[in-house]
């Protein structure tokens, strides 16, 4: 096993759901970090090979240690089955279709000083493609909650999709404010948390890519997004905005993200209202002026794209039919 500064020994929790393909490469992955101090798998009742093969990994390594969950919960509870059956001091978060390149850990540590997050760029690359490697040094920026909740308003900044960041994070801090994974979000899970944990005083730093390969395939689950789950990423913001007394700055960030997250459900809603020819259900989708001005938009987008024959792949988010 690997030697490690006690200052940097590190958990890597890996929430799998159907990964029978890729589990064995983040696993393999993490290991290779001289950090890694331990890692879990938590698999959510997955029905494919994965527990099998997480079984296999267990056995091979002491570092490893698998746990299958009987009904599927979503990430945050498997993410906080993994985080409470660890005890390293830092904890990073490995999805099970992506991988870390070699260093990865140890840059992130090499900034990390006093802070009680540290997050670098995905490296996003499509399935099977090579990714390059990451500088050995890296400047770490200090994030503040207005930023951040901007940054999951208008996609990347800098190259940051801050709404996806993996970062290295402190269990101490973790634990202090009694932080875990909202276990009722199936999307925004890293939001909600990043977020209440910045109002809390985290100190959040952010940097370029450090080796964190984010993997993206056709079917994956980010890019699939129901109304239920959609609603229950706007509704968190009010949660988000009881943590404490929040500046005029941060009311604000937080407000557009919440129209942003509403004019994407209420966009759903619309599809869903169309496809089953309920006029009611339709019509109430232009709740303001702001949702209805998106919904406009989104439509003329629709009607340009039918004209040009370049219409939306029905599978992930199919137009509206005719009513």
């Amino acid at each position: 096993m690997p030697s490690s500064s006690p200052d940097t020994r590190t958990a890597i929790i890996i929430a799998a759901y159907n990964a029978e393909a890729t589990i064995e490469r983040a696993a393999t992955s993490a290991l290779a970090q001289p950090e890694t101090d331990e890692i879990c798998i938590v698999d959510d009742a997955s029905t494919d090979g994965t527990a099998t093969i997480g079984h296999s990994l267990a056995a091979r390594s002491p570092r490893i240690q698998f746990h299958g969950l009987t009904a599927h919960g979503g990430p945050s509870v498997a993410r906080n089955a993994a985080i409470r059956l660890t005890s390293a001091p830092w904890l990073a978060v490995l999805d099970a279709d992506d991988y870390l390149l070699p260093g990865r850990l140890a840059r992130l540590h090499a900034m990390a000083a006093d802070a009680d997050f540290v997050g670098d760029a995905l490296i996003r690359t499509a399935t099977g493609a090579a990714a390059v490697g990451a500088p050995e040094h890296l400047l770490g920026m200090p994030l503040d909650f207005a930023g951040f909740v901007r940054g999951n308003t208008g996609g990347a900044r800098d190259g940051l999709h801050l709404g996806f960041l993996k970062p290295l994070m402190r269990r101490a801090f973790l634990t202090k404010n009694q932080l875990l994974y909202s276990p009722d979000l199936r999307l925004g899970e890293d939001y909600e948390l990043y977020a209440r944990a910045l109002l809390l005083g985290a100190r959040f730093l952010v940097c370029g890519e450090a080796g964190y390969v984010s993997v993206e395939r056709e079917g994956s689950l980010s890019k699939q997004h129901g109304a239920t789950e959609l609603e229950r990423l706007r509704d968190c913001d009010d949660r988000i905005a009881a943590t404490r007394a929040l500046s005029l700055e941060e009311r604000d960030a937080l407000g557009r993200h919440r129209l942003s997250v509403d004019c994407r459900l209420q966009w759903q809603r619309l599809i869903d209202a169309v496809n089953a020819r309920d006029v009611a259900a339709a019509l109430s989708t232009f709740r303001s002026p702001s949702v209805a001005a998106s919904l406009l938009g989104k439509l003329a987008e629709q009607a340009w794209l039918r004209g040009t024959g370049q219409g939306p792949n029905r599978r992930t988010t199919p137009p509206p039919r005719a009513m």
